[in-house]
């Protein structure tokens, strides 16, 4: 088995509120809050949930775009949460983000030529002019827009097009790890669809390793090898794609399956999807031991008492759970 490429152990990431006159700490958000997982070369970790379960900031907090609170991120067996500014600048070149809003990501000041270029003004891997539009024209035309498009501004595209100079941006320091954030969420169906192809041709055309977080569970299985199942800043369950799809072991996980909708719709007729009770509860002030327990339908007394661990239940299979594959 070659080493992980990403490890993640033990990472938190808490934002205080403050609040009276001397704007003194008074309580925390519990965004993140003890993750842990690996990725491997080449493979496509999904990480899914719903919104503000401490998805993004997980991604965020990785690259050090937000810092952590404490944990390690260790990449190609360099701890990147102790590095200073210039070896994380250096490491940078490793690892890319692709962001969620196409809109808000790029800058309207800017052409497409100089947005995609300007990594490679930093990282000086195309010292003349003449060499870094080649390298742009190039990276357009991987991801399915025209060389002359290089002139223009971001207001003269579609979503879906912006979302292709976002990857172009990304790819422009030939990456080894790309944290796509909700990629597809602001686009439409059939939008998302060609993004996610197109990741796809990209993954085995360049090798690259995804990070690729969303709240869609049927996005997710598509493009990914594993799946990581998050709720209220912890993960809750990590298989395989097909082991989630065919068997959740954690109720949270069967919930999100059960409101994946089926194209044949007589199966889906059939369907019944499991409806929670209660809202999510507020990541200030989780609820004690398992944070599924005041919405599980199976929850016992213990599961308010006694939290627990994220443990392999079956080969390959993880999930925190007393009661896995009950439900």
């Amino acid at each position: 088995m070659p080493d992980a490429l990403l490890k993640v152990r033990n990472l938190k990431k808490y934002f205080p509120i403050r609040g009276g006159l001397l704007s003194r700490e008074v309580a925390r958000v519990h965004a993140v809050d003890d993750v842990s997982f690996d990725i491997m070369p080449g493979e496509t970790l999904g990480l899914v949930g719903e919104s503000g379960c401490g998805k993004s900031t997980t991604g965020r907090s990785i690259l050090r775009l937000i810092e952590p609170t404490s944990g390690e991120v260790t990449f190609q067996g360099k701890n990147v949460t102790t590095l200073d500014k210039r070896s994380l600048r250096a490491l940078r070149k490793e690892m890319q983000i692709i962001f969620q809003d196409p809109y808000a990501s790029l800058n309207p000041r800017m052409t497409v030529g100089s947005i995609i270029g300007e990594a490679l003004v930093i990282h000086k891997l195309a010292p003349t002019r003449k060499q870094r539009e080649e390298r742009v024209v190039q990276l357009l035309e991987t991801v399915g827009l025209l060389p002359d498009h290089l002139r223009r501004y971001p207001h003269e595209f579609s979503g879906g097009q912006r979302q292709r100079i976002g990857i172009a941006r990304a790819l422009a320091v030939s990456p080894k790890l790309i944290v796509a954030d909700e990629p597809v969420s602001a686009l439409d169906v059939s939008i998302q669809a060609q993004i996610v192809n197109l990741m796809e041709d990209l993954q085995e055309k360049f090798q690259l390793t995804f990070l690729f977080i969303a709240h869609d569970l049927s996005v997710v299985r598509h493009i990914s090898d594993r799946i990581a199942v998050m709720y209220l800043g912890k993960i809750v369950e990590i298989g395989p794609s097909d082991g989630i799809r065919d068997r959740p072991l954690h109720p949270y996980t069967k919930v999100l399956e059960s409101s994946v909708p089926v194209p044949d719709p007589d199966i889906e007729a059939q369907r019944k999807p499991i409806l929670l009770k209660g809202e999510i509860p507020s990541p200030v002030n989780p609820p004690s031991a398992c944070r599924f327990h005041t919405r599980c339908p199976i929850a016992q007394p213990i599961c308010s008492e006694v939290e627990p661990p994220l443990e392999m239940k079956e080969n390959g299979r993880f999930a925190a759970c007393h009661f896995a594959g009950q439900l």
